[in-house]
């Protein structure tokens, strides 16, 4: 097994830094590393804000639930879907691309360049001994959001991502097994083996959970996500979306 690997294996996220921030060095080979993933088309459908503005992270972290770790990290992105550069170089051209920048495909194609991007930077962050997480809370009101990063038309912030010098490494949380998620040639239902799996995984999950806890907790996996899941998250995403230009088509 080669340090790459072992890097990628060893992942876990981290919600407490320490006070030292990032340097322009670092930052910079972090943006790098995230410009090296792939992107569809050659089209690079996406933006990083960097945010080290002790206000901005304020107001984020409050919109992002009160996270602490949003606010106390050595640096934190926001990565977004963007279209807006493609909007204008068009325009400059004297073309009409709208159709497409407003349709489902480019928006699929956009938020995927984003994420390939945010998971390069975060194992580049991994093996320079920096901790990383995502923060999905930003989602909570975009508007707001959208408002702090100035975002223009064509531009949606996705997620952020903190990242910094842990101060309490957690520890790792185990995912479900392989024969759950990986599937030869055709998708596998089979019910017997779904049960078994989700079985076996909540009984991981709940012993780690104990463990973590000293036994103040033992959640079950399945319990936890059917509860997460049991109330529609974030319902004005779908009218934001198109409002900022995305997949009106």
């Amino acid at each position: 097994m080669n340090k790459t690997i072992e890097t990628i294996l060893n992942h876990r996220s981290i919600r407490s830094f320490t006070e030292r921030l990032l340097t322009k060095e670092e930052i910079r080979l972090l943006v790098e590393s995230a410009q090296s993933a792939s992107t569809s088309s050659y089209i690079q459908a996406y933006s990083i804000i960097g945010v080290d503005d002790q206000s901005k992270k304020r107001e984020l972290a409050a919109l992002a639930g009160h996270q602490p770790y949003v606010e106390k990290n050595g640096h934190l992105f926001v990565f977004c879907a963007d279209l807006y550069r493609h909007h204008k170089m068009a325009m400059e051209k004297g073309e009409d691309i709208k159709e497409s920048l407003e349709g489902t495909e480019t928006f699929m194609v956009s938020v995927i360049d984003a994420a390939l991007a945010a998971q390069n930077m975060s194992i580049a962050a991994e093996s320079m001994g920096l901790g990383i997480c995502y923060i999905g809370g930003i989602r909570n009101a975009l508007n707001e959001v959208s408002e702090i990063l100035e975002t223009p038309e064509y531009v949606l912030p996705l997620f952020g991502l903190v990242v910094g010098h842990p101060a309490n490494p957690s520890a790792k949380k185990p995912r479900l097994p392989l024969e759950h998620i990986y599937h030869e040639n055709t998708y596998q239902v089979d019910e017997a083996d779904i049960h078994k799996h989700l079985n076996a995984y909540d009984e991981t999950i709940s012993n780690y959970y104990h463990n973590r806890t000293n036994g103040k907790r033992a959640d079950k996996w399945t319990e936890q996500i059917t509860q997460s899941l049991k109330q529609p998250k974030r319902t004005y995403m779908h009218e934001f979306v198109k409002e900022k230009g995305f997949n009106k088509r």
